[in-house]
């Protein structure tokens, strides 16, 4: 029932972004199929490698596994601090659990942000290859974008020394996650050196939406720009089923008028 609440929740707050404070540590042992571990969990550790966590000096179990998947989903960045803007609405829900230190509640903060646009540092990765094939570069290209904190892979065609056709790979990941992408980038590709650097990044706030049409759903991303002007784009992957290319066209058309 918590990931089911939660999930709905998530749902229908979509396009909305997501931070959290410092993570109470808790303390002492709790009881497992496993037999007694320490506090936090195994799982619940894992899950929130990198996040921020306090000693409020409060002992048990602060955050359990599912709480701890549900924040994982919410939070990219766990670094993310609390936004700036106008504060338009808070909630509060209560445990059943009782503290004698502290009441066992959870505050939620809404704002309405300022501006339109989200800035933020992100990590750019440039590598160039000459001596890989196109099925291979395609190959390498795929396994990078899976790969856990990378934002978006690009290629592109360049001149290298001797004549030789190459192809350059520009690579945007969260810094925290740069070390990691940089091994899959010498794993899956011949590459055997790289640059990269830290920059500011700016991206209008984006909203998902469905249209329910004869031929199926489709997934819609919509953005609001700085003129007040509204930019929809449909999904390729939803229409790329359906055959013929003016079938195609004209699917992506209608979702995009949001003929539902």
């Amino acid at each position: 029932m918590d990931v089911v609440a939660a999930g709905t929740i998530i749902a229908a707050l979509d396009g909305a972004r997501w931070s959290v404070s410092s993570l109470p540590l808790g303390g002492g042992l709790i009881q497992t199929q496993h037999g007694l571990l320490p506090v936090p969990a195994p799982a619940t550790a894992a899950l929130l490698k990198d996040f921020q966590w306090r000693n409020d000096g409060v002992s048990g179990e602060r955050i359990t596994p599912t709480g701890a998947a549900i924040l994982k989903h919410l939070i990219g960045m766990p670094a993310t601090q609390l936004p700036e803007g106008r504060l338009i609405s808070t909630g509060i829900g209560a445990g059943t659990r009782e503290f004698a230190e502290l009441p066992n509640i959870l505050r939620v903060l809404v704002f309405e942000v300022g501006s339109q646009t989200e800035s933020m540092v992100v990590g750019t990765i440039h590598f160039d290859i000459d001596d890989m094939t196109g099925e291979e570069i395609q190959v390498a290209a795929d396994r990078i974008r899976q790969t856990e904190g990378v934002i978006d892979v690009t290629t592109g065609q360049r001149t290298g020394k001797k004549g030789r056709v190459a192809t350059s790979f520009r690579v945007l990941a969260q810094p925290d996650r740069l070390d990691g992408v940089n091994q899959v980038i010498f794993t899956e590709t011949s590459t055997i050196g790289l640059r990269w650097h830290l920059e500011q990044r700016a991206c209008l706030f984006r909203k998902s939406d469905t249209i329910a049409l004869e031929d199926g759903v489709l997934r819609v991303k919509e953005v609001k720009r700085p003129d007040g002007s509204l930019s929809r784009k449909t999904e390729s992957d939803d229409v790329a089923s359906h055959s013929g290319l003016e079938k195609r066209r004209a699917l992506k058309a209608k979702a995009e008028r949001n003929e539902k």
